[in-house]
């Protein structure tokens, strides 16, 4: 949980996961024309509609838009955030490099066709009956729903013995190490391989996961997931920012979508960072944090507020009136989120939040297991996250409301660029 800087309004473009209208999949089985599912997204090129109070993009239920796959950039990361999430992180199973190569293949194939509101394959039906269908079907009458996937890969991929990578591992993929308070669940953290799909309908972006778990069976197994809704920050700072499952908003001064500037200085890897193979790509870490809801609740509300260092109802910093209005960091206690979160506090620190609101109904005390799914985009992890936990970890009032319970970093690498190419293909190149 964070504020970062920000800049800039709007959606974004192909690279950043410009977003176009497609038909919906039950009309794309009724043409026969899959490919011309394809083309009309990728001719489209307009933006999602914006409403003119300037809240976010309209749903995809209404607009039934998709975002483009191929690109500089993997969509998903600069890309206007969809409300719904479901992040899954795979152990690859197969010892064999040419099966890993053939699956990220026929993942990155896959993935094509279902952000353009496409079946898998041949589809979910009218095949041979002796034969499982190419697709699951459930999304068989769903728009594309802005449907993005983004894949990373995790250090263990890169270990000595595997898959012949430990020379390729980038000096910025760190081991992400144990911060005070945390309380970590191996069987909930790190993984070879993650995909992150996010969408504005959750069947669109369950259907997208179980299809890729699907392909990968006998290859790749589900190490851990996380559904998500309700996103937590906006790339598109014109759009208020939307309330954590504490009441307030936090991310406000993310970066934007739009603004390439600052995207180059602190997400998009350099030609000069040191692995060629990431170039255009991008270092994502990831945390499960659970509330402590109940405790949150019983806590009066100037607490709360000094706890953030903004008021509850309209967002604003300490001693300001509006939610964007500059932060005067000390006019904050000490110990307030926003103020130790801050670039100014951290050398100019800045990451791209994408996290998401969880609710996993409650534990064996009956407390609420919800939280926050983090989700953080940055060129280097070591001059963006990392400086930015150590200082919450050690001195945020907010600690004592939250636990970190999962942690997970991926070397998220550059976009597929067209029909021959493939997701990871300059790193087995």
């Amino acid at each position: 949980m964070s504020d970062t800087t920000d800049a800039g309004a709007g959606t974004t473009d192909a690279a950043g996961g410009a977003t176009s209208s497609a038909p919906s999949r039950r009309s794309l089985l009724g043409w026969g024309g899959a490919g011309l599912a394809l083309g009309a997204a990728a001719a489209g090129g307009a933006v999602a509609a914006v409403r003119g109070d300037g809240d976010d993009a309209v749903p995809a239920a209404e607009t039934g838009a998709a975002v483009p796959f191929y690109g500089a950039h993997q969509a998903g990361i600069a890309t206007a955030v969809q409300d719904r999430l479901h992040f899954a992180a795979f152990d690859v199973t197969t010892k064999d490099r040419g099966e890993l190569i053939k699956l990220l293949k026929d993942w990155t194939a896959a993935a094509a066709r279902m952000t353009a509101g496409q079946t898998v394959g041949e589809g979910a039906y009218g095949g041979l009956a002796e034969a499982p269908p190419d697709d699951t079907g459930e999304a068989l009458g769903l728009k594309p729903s802005r449907l993005t996937l983004t894949i990373g890969f995790g250090p263990s991929l890169f270990a000595k013995g595997r898959f012949g990578l430990e020379g390729k591992r980038p000096e910025a993929l760190v081991d992400i190490p144990k911060f005070p308070g945390d309380n970590l669940d191996p069987a909930r953290s790190d993984g070879d391989l993650c995909v992150q799909a996010c969408a504005d309908d959750p069947q669109v972006a369950v259907h997208a996961i179980r299809n890729l778990a699907r392909i990968g069976m006998g290859k790749t197994a589900i190490r851990w997931s996380q559904l998500g809704f309700g996103k937590t920050s906006s790339t598109t700072p014109d759009a208020q920012t939307p309330r954590n499952m504490m009441g307030f908003k936090d991310g406000t001064r993310n970066v934007s979508g739009t603004d390439t500037a600052a995207l180059a200085k602190h997400v998009w890897v350099g030609d000069k960072d040191g692995s060629p193979w990431m170039t255009g790509g991008s270092y994502l870490v990831a945390r499960r944090i659970r509330m402590h809801i109940e405790t949150w609740d019983r806590t009066g509300l100037q607490e709360q507020e000094d706890v953030f260092g903004r008021d509850k109802g309209e967002g604003a910093p300490v001693g300001k009136a509006k939610e964007r209005d500059e932060p005067f960091l000390k006019a904050m206690k000490p110990d307030a989120h926003v103020r130790l979160a801050h670039p100014d506090s951290n050398d100019g620190a800045t990451i791209l939040r994408r996290g998401y609101s969880f609710t996993d109904g409650t534990d064996g005390l009956g407390r609420l297991d919800a939280g926050l799914f983090f989700l953080a985009y940055q060129r280097d992890v070591r001059k963006g996250f990392l400086p930015v936990q150590r200082s919450l970890a050690r001195n945020d009032a907010l600690n004592e409301y939250i636990q970190h319970v999962s942690s997970a970093i991926f070397a998220v690498p550059p976009g597929v660029r067209d029909k021959d190419d493939w997701w990871g293909r300059a790193l087995f190149s």
